[in-house]
């Protein structure tokens, strides 16, 4: 199946000062802007409490994520949060060990708009999935996990076992995602590519 021409576009210059840093204040602008071509219900104090990584490559549309976490409950151990992904960009591959007390990560993501290619383990079906396109900035354009499962908005998938590595690929209108997972722990991720 052809994908079909992104509507909504961005240059990746546009995230960059004249000294090549991130600027990311300009890419939860970006964020927003696409939240509202999908018709995303924005909230008060929605933009200020976006955090926005290009996880220090330089290529924020090619490698990188936006997220709002509404709650990580570390007490009763649940949380939510909306991942937001520009189009062809790729969230990182990696995965969760246990950390701080808490449990590793166990999550499941659904597709609220756009398209999520969801990466993680299985049977090796990349092939299958022309328009995912691994950046050479992440591990030189390589990935240990290569099961692939297209979502499209209503599709919910789960991480199929706990401290598996996983990743995602926006299709070419991005993709808007809702996580839910047991409890996140920062210091207890690790990414493939170091």
């Amino acid at each position: 199946s052809s994908e079909q021409e992104s509507k909504i576009v961005f240059e990746n210059a546009d995230f960059y000062s004249a000294d090549g840093a991130f600027d990311a204040d300009k890419a939860k602008d970006a964020v927003m802007a696409l939240m509202e071509y999908h018709g995303y219900p924005v909230f008060p104090g929605l933009k200020e409490g976006l955090w926005v990584s290009d996880y220090g490559t330089g290529q924020f549309t090619k490698l990188g994520l936006a997220a709002y976490l509404f709650k990580n409950n570390e007490e009763d151990r649940y949380m939510l949060m909306d991942l937001f992904l520009m189009p062809g960009q790729m969230l990182p591959e990696h995965w969760h060990l246990e950390g701080e007390g808490n449990p590793a990560k166990l999550e499941g993501w659904l597709v609220r708009h756009g398209k999520s290619y969801i990466v993680g383990i299985g049977e090796d079906n990349l092939a299958d999935f022309p328009a995912v396109k691994v950046p050479k900035c992440h591990m030189k354009g390589e990935v240990t996990t290569k099961h692939v499962a297209e979502a499209n908005p209503g599709d919910f998938n789960m991480l199929m076992e706990v401290e598996t590595r996983h990743w995602q690929f926006a299709g070419p209108e991005g993709a808007i995602v809702t996580e839910v997972a047991n409890v996140h722990t920062n210091s207890a991720v690790r990414h493939s590519d170091k």
